[in-house]
């Protein structure tokens, strides 16, 4: 049983797509009109983003239980444990210092789909959330 409730996966999960769909800077100097740059500045990954400050922030304002089961919900959407072995995969996570999870789980490729694949391996789905919510 998760500690973490779904909702507050959720919110991690666009948090982190959001983070993951950055790309380098192609244009320093944009239009003075974001609809003459066809607004793809604002997948570009500008000094004063928000973006990566507000993911970590997310999860380090999360419990220890919480980020245990965060960590382990990304190893079993990854592929590394099974549903099953969610207690074995949360035991696993406390090797990871409970101040170095929000940088751990930052620094994984595909953090948001990892997410998401554990918790649909549990039952659960972001779908009710989505609407209006996210």
């Amino acid at each position: 049983m998760l500690k973490i409730s779904p909702e507050k996966v959720c919110y991690i999960i666009v948090k982190a797509r959001v983070f993951d769909g950055k790309v380098e800077i192609d244009d320093p100097e944009p239009a003075s009109n974001p609809s003459d740059d066809r607004n793809i500045d604002v997948l570009e990954d500008w000094p004063d983003d928000p973006t990566l400050d507000e993911l970590i922030g997310a999860i380090q304002i999360l419990n220890e239980d919480e980020t245990l089961d965060l960590v382990a919900l990304n190893w079993i959407g990854r592929g590394d444990y099974t549903a099953k072995e969610l207690p074995e995969a949360r035991q696993q996570a406390r090797e990871i210092p409970t101040n170095d999870r929000a940088r751990y789980l930052v620094g994984t490729p595909q953090l948001g789909d990892y997410l998401e694949e554990g918790l649909s391996a549990l039952g659960h789905s972001c779908e009710e959330y989505e609407v209006g919510r996210l």
